[in-house]
């Protein structure tokens, strides 16, 4: 560690200012009375949505899910604009809800936790800062999100380039002018889908640079009026409860009709009600099975093959951007609004970088193995270094000095996705192991917060000060993961979810795929029983 110029005490240190550490700073606050102070690398509140400002950067989940459900006369005070809010309503919300719970006061912006080291003759954790900051606190707590280290890959020549060049998980907050711009977008990933279609409005000719093709299911933004709004404001309660104790933290209405026991002309009626209503309805309310049985998957697959098939003009386009090397639902499904149509452009050209493979990035722009492509802005849409990446930016070590990334180096081992071993008094919130990502995540991450604050009351009413999982539970919880996992499709795509993306990272599924209800009642059997599977001790 380096030699700090300010120093304080608190009971706990929460990393990020995101859904995630608004909510935590909260409970720490008003529901234990704990002193806990809140860091963040940017300007302000928002987490992913401070930082992920690229073109068309907008929510998958409906906006009136993807909030805050704590607090009724915040659920009902706050009027979402439409189905699913854009980057800056999503900022503007959580702003507004860090400012009406007087929040800011307690959240140091613009500083970035460098190093957290356990130390066992207190039992406290030693935090500090690239700005000099050095804190003891009881408990650490993370709120660094799932998907919030940007990679961009080592391609050769990448420093050369002479133009802009972006990475769509760290944009400009003054935004990026395409106007009359040769535009090379690499990836088609989440944040490719959004922001290809709205800079194909704009530039004057733009590549995509695509290495795999990609299930989507259109939004459908129209779908959604005030009046819907307002109804579901008024069954919020029935609305959320369902969604706690639902697959994937979603409200829809879960259907039990198999994709294989229908004729083929009841699934074409099932698929195409669902691309009509768009969104994850499509797989919540068709046919369940097409989530865990190849042969109800391929039904939905090849029916999303044939809408690009239909939408694509140009037939060897199409060919190029249908999916046929993973099965639908194998990587994250993505929502998009007028991705498909965006490639009936005269000015967007589409490169397969599988058959068409990137040599080099030259000066002037990108050489393929079958010619160059002349760019004056590069974008990488290149995606994250998922669920581990935002912790090994950080020299965070516990027992015996041991590194987290040393301890997590064949992959990470948690305990609940909540704690790991050997890192006493240390809570993640929506870590690897829980449901996170496969989850609309702010009723993960409500559920995360809520469970460590109140194990963190009860540990102060028994008389303990410090809580580490035990080894055996912590290896109990990985072998389900992974058991639950292996019962599903997404073992069988090279995606973020296994460290795909990532050269060298070992290939380990990371979320849980249990469900968010399944989940929600195991965290609760544990706490009935006194948190078990934790040790619990005090520091005398």
């Amino acid at each position: 560690m380096t030699s700090p110029t300010r120093t304080s005490e608190v009971d706990a240190v929460v990393i990020g200012a995101g859904f995630s550490g608004i909510y935590m700073l909260k409970r720490l606050r008003d529901n234990l009375g704990m002193t806990a102070r809140v860091f963040e690398a940017g300007n302000d509140v928002g987490g992913t949505w401070y930082w992920n400002r690229y073109p068309g950067a907008r929510c998958d989940s409906e906006a009136y899910m993807y909030c805050f459900s704590f607090d009724k006369d915040l659920m009902q005070e706050w009027n979402w604009s439409g189905k699913y809010p854009e980057q800056p309503e999503i900022l503007k919300y959580l702003q507004h809800v860090t400012d009406r719970f007087d929040l800011r006061s307690q959240i140091e912006f613009n500083t970035r936790v460098t190093a957290a080291h356990f130390n066992e003759s207190n039992n406290r954790w030693l935090v500090e800062t690239d700005q000099g900051d050095r804190i003891s606190a009881q408990f650490l707590i993370t709120g660094i999100g799932c998907i919030s280290s940007g990679q961009i890959p080592d391609i050769p020549g990448r420093d050369s380039f002479v133009g802009e060049s972006y990475h769509t998980g760290s944009w400009p907050h003054e935004g990026v002018n395409f106007t009359g711009k040769r535009v090379g977008v690499i990836g088609t990933g989440s944040s490719g889908v959004q922001s290809i279609p709205v800079i194909a409005e704009q530039a004057k000719h733009l590549t995509v640079f695509q290495r795999t093709p990609q299930y989507m299911v259109p939004a459908r933004h129209h779908t959604v009026d005030r009046e819907y709004l307002d109804d579901v404001k008024a069954n919020y309660d029935e609305i959320w409860e369902t969604a706690r104790h639902s697959k994937s933290g979603f409200p829809y209405e879960m259907t039990d009709k198999s994709a294989l026991s229908a004729t083929a002309d009841e699934r074409t009626i099932a698929y195409e009600k669902g691309w009509e209503e768009g969104g994850f309805k499509f797989i919540a309310e068709t046919f369940p099975d097409i989530s865990v049985d190849l042969r109800a998957n391929a039904t939905a697959s090849e029916f999303i093959r044939s809408k690009i098939r239909e939408v694509v003009d140009n037939p060897d386009t199409a060919e190029k951007l249908l999916p046929r090397d993973h099965p639908f639902t194998s990587k994250r499904p993505l929502i998009d609004t007028n991705y498909y149509e965006t490639y009936n452009r005269d000015n967007v050209e589409l490169v397969d970088i599988r058959n068409e493979p990137i040599d080099k990035i030259t000066s002037t722009g990108i050489r393929t193995e079958d010619g160059d492509y002349p760019l004056d802005i590069i974008v990488f849409a290149t995606g994250f270094d998922a669920m581990t990446g935002s912790f090994f930016k950080m020299d965070i070590r516990g027992r015996n000095s041991l590194p987290l990334k040393e301890k997590w180096a064949a992959g990470p081992k948690t305990y609940l996705g909540l704690s790991t071993t050997g890192f006493p008094n240390m809570f993640m919130i929506t870590g690897p192991g829980s449901p996170s990502v496969l989850s609309n995540m702010p009723v993960s991450i409500e559920q995360h917060v809520e469970f460590i604050s109140d194990m963190l009351e009860s540990m102060r009413e028994r008389g303990f000060d410090v809580a580490e999982p035990n080894p055996q539970a912590e290896e109990d919880w990985v072998e389900h993961v992974n058991e639950v996992a292996e019962k599903t499709l997404y073992v069988l795509a090279d995606s973020w979810y296994l460290g795909a993306n990532i050269p060298g990272k070992p290939r380990v599924f990371m979320p849980y795929s249990g469900g968010v209800g399944d989940y929600r009642a195991k965290c609760e059997e544990i706490a009935a029983a006194g948190y078990e599977g934790y040790v619990l001790s005090t520091s005398t």
